[in-house]
């Protein structure tokens, strides 16, 4: 979306942020934001905001280290802001997935065969694995499917792809519109 901030688009009248704030909440016991600018109107949103350590915006996983240093219960739920539609189910199936296969985390997947489709910043995971997210980073890696693949992985599966549909441009978000 250029150099704007896609969590703070209206959509449907209301931040995307909120959207997803809102399908999150009935699912956990607390939420925390990560974001990197605009910190003072996230804030506005009655929940925690932390900034990635890491800076120049390392991607994903810097948000993640972020989330989980602030972590205070012993599973990390991850989502991204500009996913307004996602599962009202997401936490508790990932944690079926988690639990089922003795996994390090669990991601959510769509599709099947040429359609197959991880969506890896929606998981679940341990908040044990701080330390070890740490040591990936400090040797200079950012790539998250690269850190995933040290780890036991749980690939759940949706059936409702238009569940994790991100909304990435103005005209992606002007099409969802009413």
């Amino acid at each position: 979306m250029g150099s704007v901030d896609k969590g703070l688009q209206e959509f449907h009248g209301t931040p995307m942020v909120m959207h997803v704030q809102r399908r999150l909440a009935p699912q956990v016991g607390r939420l925390i934001i990560n974001a990197n600018r605009n910190l003072a109107q996230y804030a506005e949103f009655g929940v925690p905001v932390y900034s990635d350590e890491i800076t120049g915006f390392a991607g994903p996983l810097a948000g993640l280290q972020a989330g989980l240093r602030h972590c205070k219960t012993p599973y990390l739920v991850t989502a991204p802001c500009d996913t307004p539609f996602l599962p009202d189910n997401l936490v508790l199936r990932l944690a079926e997935g988690l639990a089922s296969q003795h996994a390090d985390l669990a991601i959510a997947t769509t599709g099947e065969g040429e359609s197959y489709q991880p969506h890896p910043v929606f998981c679940l995971l341990h908040a044990s694995l701080l330390g070890h997210l740490e040591t990936f980073l400090q040797s200079g890696q950012r790539k998250i499917d690269a850190w995933y693949s040290t780890l036991k992985v749980a690939n759940v599966h949706f059936d409702n792809e238009a569940a994790f549909r991100n909304i990435n441009t103005r005209e992606e978000l002007r099409q969802t519109q009413p």
